[in-house]
């Protein structure tokens, strides 16, 4: 029996092309809340140095850097992170962005006292370097506190229909098991306490299933880079399939679409 040995630095690769395609920030504002809601869990103080990872245009950056943080963001999908530079500037606040791999974070050992993630290195293809990296620049003593969409959500599902008609690359485990506190337990052993697990969930609000279809398949990257290569009918499929999720999360009786997708707050110190 053979073992697929998963290049990870190819699929990294790909994955910032689909990241870098359609326009994220369309679909990642609407997400404002997870990151403040996961600063204020994380007990911020003013004068934190704050590590936004997998920062997208910057959402728990601006979050912080709101609360007086001295915030810093990194990401690998260089037009999210001029976004987010517009975006902070726009609202006055001093925020970094660095252009930079989850799995290779361009900072210095132990430096942050405060390292974020909302539903952004959830994505990174090596689970375990991703993680390291992540108690790597943190301080002994700081947080580490990430937002993680769970096995059982609305995007979990979306992304099973993804997978359906793409299949994912082989070795690489799904995301989603970044919303488990079992799996966090295995990336980070004894090396961070788990003060905090909760979950909780992020209502999305569409004018409709088809209106929700359509606003993925425009703007959230690997959904629009996908779609691009498919052809009638599976193209037509894909998008039905799409609405069909938010139909069986939907909680609205008026053709909208209010829909909540859980995820699992987290926050940890890292240990010395």
């Amino acid at each position: 029996m053979t073992t697929t040995v998963a290049d990870f630095a190819a699929i990294t690769n790909n994955q910032r092309a689909g990241w870098q395609t359609g326009n994220y920030a369309r679909v990642g504002n609407n997400l404002q809340i997870i990151a403040e809601l996961l600063v204020e869990a994380a007990d911020i103080r003013s004068g934190t140095r704050v590590l936004d990872v997998a920062c997208g245009q910057g959402n728990a950056a601006i979050a912080a850097a709101r609360r007086f943080g001295a915030a810093t963001g990194v990401d690998y999908a260089t037009n999210l992170l001029e976004q987010g530079r517009e975006q902070a500037a726009a609202q006055h606040l001093p925020v970094t962005f660095l252009e930079g791999d989850a799995q290779d974070l361009p900072c210095p050992d132990a430096h942050f006292d405060l390292v974020l993630s909302t539903v952004g290195v959830m994505f990174a293809p090596d689970h375990q370097k991703a993680a390291d990296e992540l108690v790597r620049v943190t301080t002994p003593g700081g947080k580490i506190a990430l937002a993680s969409w769970t096995p059982a959500s609305l995007v979990a599902e979306m992304f099973k229909v993804i997978s359906s008609f793409g299949a994912p690359p082989s070795g690489v485990r799904s995301p989603m098991l970044w919303g488990s506190k079992e799996h966090l337990a295995e990336l980070f052993g004894d090396r961070v306490e788990w003060v905090s697990l909760t979950k909780r969930d992020f209502v999305m609000r569409y004018h409709s299933p088809a209106h929700f279809s359509e606003w993925l398949r425009e703007y959230y990257g690997p959904i629009t880079r996908l779609a691009g290569t498919l052809a009638d009918p599976a193209r037509e499929w894909f998008a039905e399939e799409l609405a069909d999720v938010a139909r069986g999360f939907n909680r609205a009786d008026d053709g909208t679409v209010v829909a909540p997708s859980e995820y699992l707050e987290a926050v940890g110190i890292r240990r010395a």
